[in-house]
C-alpha cells in the first residue's frame, strides 16, 4: 500500500488487483474500489482506461510508463499531500466503521489503534504495521 510508483502510494497494489481481476484469481480483492478510485480522479483517468493500459502492458514499468503520460501532472507538494491524506483516511460513515472493525476484528481485533483503511489492508497482508498510541 505504501510502496510507490511513478511517486503515487496505492498505484502498484492497484495494478496487482486490476490484474487479478483480468486473470479471475482476485478472490477477495475488489477492484476498483474506493481508493482505486481516488487515485483514478486524482489522475484524471477512468478504470477502463486503466484496465485497457493493465491489459496492454505485461509489465508494472510498462504501465507506470502509460500512467506517467496520461495522468493529470500534478506538483511533487500536491502529490505528497495527496498520498498522506489516501494513507491516513479512515472510515467516513458510520456504515463504513462498522465495515471496518468488522475487517479488523477477523484479521486481528486486539489493534483497536488502527484508523485508516492503509493500516488495516497491511495488515491484512501480512505487512508490519506499528502500534499507535490511541489518539495518535
Amino acid at each position: 500500500m505504501r510502496v510507490t510508483l511513478a511517486g503515487h502510494a496505492h498505484l502498484a497494489r492497484m495494478i496487482d488487483k486490476c490484474r487479478a481481476v483480468l486473470a479471475g484469481t482476485q478472490g477477495e480483492y475488489i477492484y476498483p474500489c474506493p481508493m482505486d478510485e481516488r487515485l483514478m480522479e486524482f489522475a484524471g483517468i477512468t478504470s477502463d482506461q486503466f484496465t485497457d493500459a493493465v491489459k496492454a502492458n505485461p509489465t508494472d514499468e510498462g504501465v507506470v510508463a502509460w500512467f506517467q503520460l496520461v495522468a493529470k501532472p500534478h506538483s511533487l507538494r500536491e502529490l505528497e499531500d495527496w498520498n498522506r491524506r489516501l494513507l491516513l483516511r479512515g472510515p467516513s460513515s458510520p456504515e463504513s466503521m462498522a465495515n471496518f472493525r468488522k475487517y479488523r476484528d477477523a484479521v486481528d481485533p486486539s489493534r483497536t489503534d488502527l484508523s485508516a483503511w492503509a493500516d488495516l489492508q497491511d495488515l491484512e497482508e501480512g505487512r508490519v504495521v506499528p502500534r499507535r498510541e490511541a489518539g495518535s
